[in-house]
C-alpha cells in the first residue's frame, strides 16, 4: 500500500467526499460550513492538489462543474496515516501507542470495555 499522508484540511474535504460518495465544490464547502469558512477557491485548490499530486480524488465534469468522487478508501487512508503515526512517534510499536491514550485518560470506560472485547477477539483469533 502507499503511504497516504493528508493534512487536516485534506482529511475534513475527504471525509466529505467518503460520507456523500461525491460532491461538487460547492457542496463540499455546505458540508464543511459549521467547522471551517473556506472560500470555494481554496476548496477547489485543495481538490486539484488532492487530484493531482496525492491521487486521492477523480472527477467528473457534469454541465459545468465538477463532481468529486475519493479515489481512495477511508480505511485504506486511516491504516496508512495511524502506521506512520506509530512508525513515527512510537518507533513502530503499536502497543506504545495504545499505552499512551490509556495513560493520558484519552479513553472513556466505553471505549475501554471495547477495547477489552478487541483484545479478547485478537486472543481467541490467536489461539486458532
Amino acid at each position: 500500500m502507499s503511504k497516504i499522508k493528508l493534512d487536516e484540511l485534506q482529511l475534513a474535504i475527504m471525509q466529505v467526499l467518503w460520507e456523500k460518495e461525491e460532491a461538487t465544490v460547492a457542496e463540499i464547502q455546505e458540508a464543511l460550513k459549521n467547522s471551517r469558512d473556506l472560500a470555494i477557491t481554496t476548496i477547489g485548490t485543495v481538490l486539484s492538489r488532492l487530484e493531482e499530486k496525492k491521487g486521492a480524488v477523480t472527477h467528473v465534469t457534469v454541465g459545468r462543474k465538477y463532481v468529486y468522487k475519493p479515489a481512495i478508501s477511508e480505511q485504506e487512508t486511516k491504516t496508512s496515516m495511524v502506521g506512520n503515526l506509530v512508525k513515527q512517534l512510537f518507533k513502530g510499536r503499536s502497543v506504545s501507542l495504545v499505552n499512551h491514550l490509556i495513560e493520558k485518560d484519552e479513553l472513556n470506560q466505553t471505549e475501554l470495555d471495547e477495547l477489552k472485547q478487541l483484545i479478547k477477539k485478537a486472543e481467541e483469533k490467536n489461539k486458532k
